[in-house]
This record gives C-alpha cells, sequence and structure tokens, in this order.
C-alpha cells in the first residue's frame, strides 16, 4: 500500500503515487534549475506542465485515478531527460530547418502569428505543409465563384482551436513537444517581441 498525494499540475488535480511525486518533482525542479537564467522561464515552465498535465491525462483515462510510478517514467521519456540538453549529445535527433526536433503527428489549431483574419488558413497550411497563401486563395475563389467560402471560413474559425501556448504551437507545425523545443519556442517568441 503506497501514500498518494493531491497535486495541482497546470490547473488540474491530480493524486499521484508518493514515489512517483518524487520523481516528478526531482524532475521538474531540475527543469527549473537549468531555465533559471532563461527569458521567458515562467512561460517555459507553465507550458511544461500543461503538456504533462495532457499526458497524464491521457495515459489514465476515465478508469484511474491514481498517477503511478510508471506514469511518471513514460511521460518524463517522452518530454526528454534535462541532462539530454544540458551538454552535446552524441546522436542528434532529426530536426527542421530552424532546430527543432520533429514528430510525425501534427494537430489542427488557428495560428494566431501569421493571421489575416483569424488564423485559419495558416493553421490549415500548418497541417497540410504547405504555403499559407494556397490556402487563402483557395478561401477566396470559394467566397467568389461558389458563395460558400465565407461561411466555411466562420465555421472552421468557430471550431478550430487557437494555438495559444509553446507546446499548441509546437504541435501545429508538427514538432515534438519535448523540454528543449518548448525552450527554444519561448526564445523564439521573446526575440522576436524584442525585435518589434
Amino acid at each position: 500500500m503506497n501514500k498518494t498525494i493531491s497535486i495541482n499540475l497546470a490547473g488540474i488535480v491530480f493524486n499521484i503515487d508518493e514515489h512517483a511525486y518524487r520523481i516528478l518533482d526531482k524532475y521538474l525542479s531540475t527543469i527549473s534549475g537549468y531555465f533559471s537564467e532563461a527569458d521567458g522561464k515562467k512561460e517555459i515552465m507553465a507550458d511544461i506542465e500543461s503538456r504533462i498535465a495532457e499526458m497524464f491525462q491521457e495515459r489514465m483515462g476515465k478508469a484511474r485515478t491514481v498517477v503511478s510510478e510508471d506514469d511518471v517514467n513514460h511521460v518524463i521519456q517522452l518530454m526528454g531527460q534535462p541532462e539530454d540538453f544540458l551538454g552535446d549529445e552524441a546522436t542528434e535527433p532529426e530536426k527542421t530547418e530552424e532546430g527543432f526536433e520533429s514528430t510525425s503527428s501534427k494537430r489542427l489549431f488557428r495560428d494566431p502569428d501569421d493571421r489575416l483574419v483569424g488564423g485559419v488558413c495558416s493553421g490549415i497550411a500548418h497541417y497540410f505543409g504547405i504555403d499559407p497563401l494556397i490556402i487563402r486563395i483557395l478561401f477566396i475563389v470559394a467566397v467568389i465563384f461558389f458563395g460558400t467560402g465565407f461561411l466555411l471560413y466562420l465555421i472552421l474559425w468557430a471550431v478550430i482551436p487557437k494555438a495559444i501556448t509553446a507546446a499548441d504551437k509546437l504541435q501545429m507545425k508538427g514538432r515534438a513537444v519535448t523540454v528543449d523545443n518548448i525552450k527554444k519556442r519561448v526564445q523564439k517568441e521573446a526575440d522576436d517581441l524584442k525585435k518589434r
């Protein structure tokens, strides 16, 4: 019989096994220490905690109520060990042109960074890996010749969620949601903000 602890992770309450809590606490403390000097540390940690909470929910489903040590180890394996990005890695994972690790799965989001109206066209373009201009032209053609483009755009705007967090923006572009990628995304946003 193990003792359980209630924790709040990204606004979601979890019951977690005491041993699993120690592992998770050590993992988050190590990451927090690594980002202590980084710009946007709070946002990076909030995105990491949010992603971990999502992964716990997916893994537990509705049947289980306690996060186990196996769940924590699985999440840590997917997110990446802090040691993996603290030093130089011997084998580099597959990278995109911007230096982010890539993944095979993408999620459909509206892109708030590259939008003309609601970000629907650029979000769809990211999902299919094409230029947003092509999608915008298709919507204009649908408005002019078929009259349905405007209605379709409004429906998609209401249905497709907006990419708010760094994790959402990484998933939208098909990049792995790892600690290192979240850090790079937040730092890129901070640099873009400084340039503006």
